[in-house]
């Protein structure tokens, strides 16, 4: 059975919506990954992260895709790459799909 969180928890993670709008190779990684850039919208900006992710998804046709992130984690140095925020996916051996929302929405919103 999963840990209980209480609400005041829940809210201290701030889950938000953002557009890819870069993924690269990231051959410095143990695993094989891509760095993303996202974009959060004006409030929060772009941030760089790190996702494991090339089972499933080619790097060209991350771009204009919708995904959910956390970003209040601290910063991450992965190999030589300073992640900025963490990408969020059904895992399920060394596969990742990502979470999206089912319609367009705009880049920043809070996840609840």
């Amino acid at each position: 059975m999963p840990n209980k969180l209480t609400w005041t928890d829940f809210e201290k993670v701030e889950m938000r919506v953002g557009t890819i709008i870069e993924a690269n190779d990231f051959p410095e990684a143990r695993n094989p990954s891509y760095q993303l850039k996202i974009d959060f919208g004006e409030e929060i900006g772009k941030r760089k992260t790190s996702a494991q992710i090339t089972k499933l998804y080619h790097k060209d046709e991350l771009i204009g895709k919708q995904v959910v992130a956390v970003v209040n984690f601290p910063k991450k140095q992965i190999a030589n790459f300073m992640s900025e925020c963490l990408v969020l996916g059904a895992v399920e051996g060394k596969n990742v799909t990502l979470l999206q929302t089912d319609k367009p929405v705009k880049n920043g919103l809070r996840i609840l």
